[in-house]
């Protein structure tokens, strides 16, 4: 088994100085911990694997694809593969659960 605590994965997130911290690689998945202050700016390009957030805290809007949706704490979006995403208008710390199939390369 393997175990993980939030608040420790954000520390050595934080740690790192980077936005994302893959904490889990696995065959067919990889599970990491993204993270975006109040007000920034979300990098994001689209990925060749389809992901699904788990918001562990936070508050923002997502678009995906033509589609917007507000999420917060306890919000699952699915975002497949190829499409374009992004978080914007962060107005709380954002800090997701981002799980990867297949593995992020």
């Amino acid at each position: 088994m393997k175990a993980f605590r939030l608040d420790e994965l954000e520390t050595e997130r934080a740690a790192n100085d980077g936005a994302y911290l893959q904490f889990l690689r696995e065959r067919n998945m990889s599970v990491g911990l993204y993270a975006l202050d109040a007000g920034e700016l979300d990098p994001q390009r689209p990925h060749s694997q389809d992901e699904v957030y788990l918001v562990v805290s936070g508050r923002a809007s997502l678009t995906v694809g033509l589609e917007t949706t507000q999420v917060a704490r306890g919000s699952v979006v699915y975002v497949p593969a190829g499409v374009a995403h992004k978080f914007h208008h962060i107005t709380e710390d954002l800090r997701v659960v981002v799980v990867f199939s297949p593995p992020e390369g």
